[in-house]
């Protein structure tokens, strides 16, 4: 990027993500090692592109080629002995796990050792399924397991747990899952809600129990979609009821702090809830620097973006904004994303405007993001709708963008729209209404 600037001879500064903490749920057990090979048909029933088998020698697994028309083919690693007797035409018969009996045939050897095959009909290969060919048989290997999931719908129990083993997803009964921040589970209590997966499936704590060094909560899903909503691993947690008792940097964070002090011109920080998280990442920033003399200015200059997107954000906004006036180059990010899961979509019409304003007066620049030209960055055509709101974002000093192979066009009507509307309005000149959080934080201060 630094290359770029220069040889266009423009300023273009780097910004890098701290991610903070993150609270989400724990390991899977993995499901069954099966791949699907794929044939894609017309609607009435004619084969369009056949299923494919990419088959490498065990212990040398070869790329399979760029992804062309049809389903993805299957990669699996077989005998090197029975692989080198393959020839463009060599049939390769199999039973697969449903039983099924299907045949492939070789369609090409590619220099580096992978060879493609051709089934005229959908195949489930299993690790371990029997290949033959002229008599000769081999075992597949190299099939990954299906990562497991668990399909929620509202009135269902399940159990979040300080565990850090895989869940428990037995087959009657709540499942039990683990969680990354087991210390977010301890501090959990009756009547707490559970955000999971961005908000597509709502929970609330009905009951708190210990086994031995385990807090579990039993959690009774309120919101999930019509017929189910898929819950797996590693997917997001958010806790807007719950103080949770961590750094907004965790070890991670602050060891990547350093490497963006030297390297970035901007930090964007998240997991921000309270002055104090403000204050602990200003003192890390100063720490980098009294720690290398010979960089202290420029990593003192490190410009600082506090992404708001808890409830507690929104509520100790004006204290937060505060402690983060100490830094000279000092901005926000309104994390719509965020903010809708832990406040409601329904508020996303008012919030990030009153914290415009609210930084407006302040002089502190914002960065608008999530979700702004979406469709036209990964589709090329936008909405209607994509487009008011991004007329609406450019009231920001700032819009961040999602990326796609469109987003070249996205920049373009993006900068078009903010010279339109460049002559016709000056930010957001609605009123500011009081704000019982703010005013309760601003009076205990």
């Amino acid at each position: 990027v630094h290359a770029a600037a220069a040889q266009v001879g423009r300023e273009i500064l780097v910004s890098m993500d701290l991610a903070g903490p993150k609270v989400r749920t724990g390991d899977f057990p993995p499901g069954p090692a099966v791949a699907r090979a794929r044939v894609t048909r017309q609607k009435w029933g004619e084969i369009i592109t056949p299923a494919k088998l990419y088959l490498s020698p065990a212990g040398h697994p070869v790329a399979p080629p760029p992804l062309g028309p049809g389903r993805p083919g299957v990669s699996i690693e077989v005998d090197p002995h029975w692989h080198a007797q393959l020839r463009p035409g060599s049939a390769i018969t199999l039973v697969d796990v449903r039983n099924s009996r299907r045949r492939f045939i070789v369609s090409e050897v590619v220099e580096d050792g992978l060879v493609i095959a051709l089934g005229q009909r959908n195949a489930y290969i299993g690790e371990r399924t029997l290949l033959n060919h002229e008599g000769f048989r081999t075992r597949v290997t190299g099939i990954a397991p299906i990562e497991r999931s668990l399909l929620l719908h509202p009135g269902d129990e399940l159990i979040l747990s300080t565990t850090q083993e895989p869940a428990v997803l037995p087959s009657a009964g709540p499942a039990i899952l683990g969680c990354t921040a087991p210390e977010a589970v301890a501090v959990l209590r009756v009547g707490h809600r559970v955000l999971f997966d961005d908000g597509s499936i709502a929970a609330v704590v009905r009951s708190l129990r210990a086994e031995g060094d385990d807090t579990q909560a039993l959690l009774e899903v309120t919101r999930a979609g019509l017929e189910g909503t898929k819950l797996a691993a590693h997917k997001g947690i958010n806790l807007p009821d719950t103080h949770i008792p961590l750094p907004s940097l965790s070890v991670e964070d602050l060891a990547a702090f350093d490497f963006v002090a030297h390297h970035a011109d901007i930090a964007a920080i998240s997991f921000i809830r309270t002055p104090a998280d403000v204050d602990f990442a200003l003192q890390a920033l100063e720490d980098i620097a009294r720690a290398d003399p010979d960089n202290a200015e420029r990593i003192r200059d490190l410009g600082i973006v506090l992404k708001i997107e808890t409830e507690p954000a929104y509520e100790h906004l004006a204290a937060v904004l505060l402690a983060g006036m100490r830094h000279r180059h000092f901005g926000i990010m309104i994390a719509r994303g965020d903010l809708a899961v832990e406040l409601g979509f329904e508020r996303m019409a008012e919030v990030p405007r009153l914290i415009m304003r609210m930084a407006e007066a302040a002089h502190i620049p914002v960065i608008m993001g999530t979700q702004i030209l979406e469709n036209l960055a990964k589709k090329g055509i936008p909405s209607r709708a994509e487009i008011t709101d991004a007329g609406y974002a450019l009231r920001s000093e700032c819009v961040m963008l999602n990326k796609g192979p469109h987003i070249g066009e996205a920049i373009e009507i993006l900068e078009h729209l903010s010279r339109k509307l460049g002559r016709s309005e000056l930010k957001n000149r609605q009123s500011l209404r009081r704000i019982a959080s703010w005013g309760d934080d601003i009076a205990a201060d």
